[in-house]
Formats: C-alpha cells, structure tokens, sequence
C-alpha cells in the first residue's frame, strides 16, 4: 500500500492492482506458478505483476480476463489509477523539494528586478525558479552550483551560491536575447581600443556604446544588477563556441571599478580559455595565472606601462596632476585614481571626488 498527503481530490493510498490479483488467486486455491501456466507467462513476470513492480499490458489484461473471469478493463483502470497514483506522488516529492530549494533565493530582490513574478505562494515560487533556470527540478541546479564553487573558496567574504548562481542566469538570458556576429579576436581588440575613449562619457552614453561595438566583435555585455552576498563583480563565460558573454554588477559603484573589470573580463575572453567560467570579486580573486594575466592586461590597456612609470616617477599626485595626466591618456580620472590607490602611492581616502558614482537606473 502506496500513501500520499491527504488531499481533498486523490486518495491518500492505492494497493497496486496486483494485490487484487493475489487475492482472488487466494480465493481460488491457485499459485503465482498455476496462473502463469495458465496463462502461458513466465513466472516472474506474474510475480512481479503481484508485486507491482510490472505493469499489467493490454494483452495481460485480456488473458486474465480469460483466466479469472473479471472484465479486462478492470485490471486496465486498476493499472492506470495506480500508476497515476504513483506519479502524482513523486510529483509531489519533487514540488517538496523544489520548495525547499526556492527559499534559499533572494526572491523579493529578484522579484523587484523583474527576474521572477512577485507571489507569496510558495510552489508559484518553486515553478517560477525552474523556469527561470531552464530546468526540470531542482537537482539539475546542482551543476550551476558546482560552477561557482572555485570562487566562493576565493571570495573575501561569505558567497550565496544561490544568489550568485541567480545574477549569472539573468545574465545567460541577456545573451539568449542578444544576437551578436561570430567572434572575431581582431575586431574585438579593435573595438576595445575605441571603448577605452568611452571613459570619460556617462552611463547612458557609454552602455548602449558598449553593448553595440562589443556585439559587432561576436561578444554579449550584459550590465546585471547585484544580488545581496552574490559577491561578483563581473564574469566572463563563452555561451557558444562563437559567443562569449562579459557580464558586469556594478556592485562597487565607482566608474575606475567598473572599467577595471570590464577590461580585466574582456582580458579574459582574450584568453580563449571557453570551457572556463571566470567570476571576480576586485581584489580576492588573483590566486590563478589567469587572473594575475587579466589583472596585468586590463592595468596596461587603461595606462601604458612607460607613461604610468614616467607620471609616477614624477612624485606629484596632485588633483590638477591626475586630471592633466588623465587628459593626456584619453581616459576618465577616477581610473588613474584608482590605480594610483592600489599601488599605495595615495591612500583609499585621496582624490576620491575624482571618481564617478555610479547607479542603477530602473
């Protein structure tokens, strides 16, 4: 005997039909052996009929009908309601699992986000995620979580898989909706070159520029709001052999973060490595080569190493310095700024008013 929860229109348990078998074998004085002579079965298969565990066919139905008298669509509807009973109670198992998987996601930033609707009902909840997803049930999440496990080990501070492995999907559904050419290494080196003067412009200038040269060169920048403990400041994956995606957060706010790591990613896709998923956190993920390449790439493209050198060595780190020099490089001041801060010859408190805030625009 099979059990389920109550529920007002199924019953809370179905006996496999093979125990109405086993009983009117018992009635009639017959072995499990008898009716498959009778029948002309094999043995295990009546036994395993008996047990439940095969189903009772068309055929079977017909002979047992001629065997034992009781009408073949009674053994079929016996067959159908048990095994329907079976589904819908791994049905149900499985919207208890995916319950308990939903409430580990941060669902009203999401919500507010537009990434799933806005419900309280909790397997509404559980059915949105998989959507969003793109999977069956919430075992197939494990492969996502899997993913980020290398830079949750990384992070300066505590990851959520679950909110990290949510701000990557909305990113992977930026490029489903985002036709771009094929890839092509020299025309994006080339687009980056021209990028690079976009420093100096606001967002709603400098995105949509982004967003059109990048996908001319066979790349998707999908700019994606943070989630709380998602951590990431940016990513970089390829999505197809031909199309690799750059998706940034803006989790730091400040125009010298979002240019370092959208260079520092775009370093990345240089790489080639495609079966790699690459996720910076600025500043605690420099533990791989690769990362240490990126790094180096992106500080080189924005200030050329000889005009870095020169304007360091010159030892005047003045506001009016740092706007001239900036001027003369073709980029934004918050960027030598921020450099600057970083190799400590200015502390994190100087200049700052160099540097754009940036926000989110809904």
């Amino acid at each position: 005997m099979v059990k389920i929860p109550d529920n007002e229109y199924f019953p809370t348990e179905v006996s496999p039909p093979g125990a109405s078998l086993a009983d009117i074998l018992a009635e009639r004085g017959l072995t499990q052996a008898d009716l498959a002579d009778r029948m002309g079965r094999p043995r295990k298969t009546i036994n395993e009929i008996i047990q439940g565990k095969a189903m009772i066919t068309p055929e079977t139905a017909l002979q047992l009908e001629l065997v034992l008298g009781a009408p073949a669509e009674f053994w079929l509807a016996r067959e159908q309601n048990y095994r329907t009973f079976l589904a819908r109670r791994d049905q149900m198992e499985r919207i208890e699992r995916d319950v308990k998987w939903a409430r580990n996601f941060p669902w009203p930033a999401m919500a507010k986000l537009g990434w799933v609707e806005a419900t309280r009902n909790s397997a509404q909840r559980a059915r949105a995620l998989l959507q969003f997803f793109g999977i069956a049930s919430s075992a197939q999440w494990s492969r996502e979580a899997a993913s980020v496990a290398t830079f949750r080990k990384s992070a300066r501070f505590k990851v959520d898989s679950f909110a990290l492995t949510a701000w990557l999907r909305a990113g992977e559904i930026v490029a489903q909706q985002t036709s771009v050419a094929p890839y092509n290494r020299e025309a994006f080196l080339n687009k980056l070159s021209k990028i690079r003067t976009l420093t100096t412009e606001p967002p709603e200038v400098f995105r949509p520029e982004i967003e059109a040269r990048c996908a001319r060169a066979g790349l998707v920048v999908a700019f994606v709001p943070t989630l709380p403990k998602s951590r990431a400041s940016g990513a970089t994956r390829w999505v197809t052999p031909d199309r690799a995606l750059i998706q940034l957060s803006l989790r730091y706010k400040s125009d010298d973060q979002l240019w370092f790591t959208f260079f520092h990613e775009a370093a990345h896709v240089l790489q080639g490595k495609k079966r790699t998923l690459f996720i910076r956190d600025n500043g605690t993920d420099r533990d791989t080569r690769s990362e240490q390449q990126a790094d180096q790439w992106a500080a080189s493209f924005l200030i050329p190493p000889a005009q870095y050198n020169r304007f360091t060595a010159s030892g005047d780190f003045s506001k009016k310095s740092i706007i001239s020099f900036a001027e003369e490089l073709g980029i934004a001041p918050g960027i030598v700024v921020g450099r600057l801060q970083h190799d400590k010859w200015i502390p994190y408190t100087f200049c700052n008013q160099l540097k754009k805030r940036l926000v989110w625009v809904q």
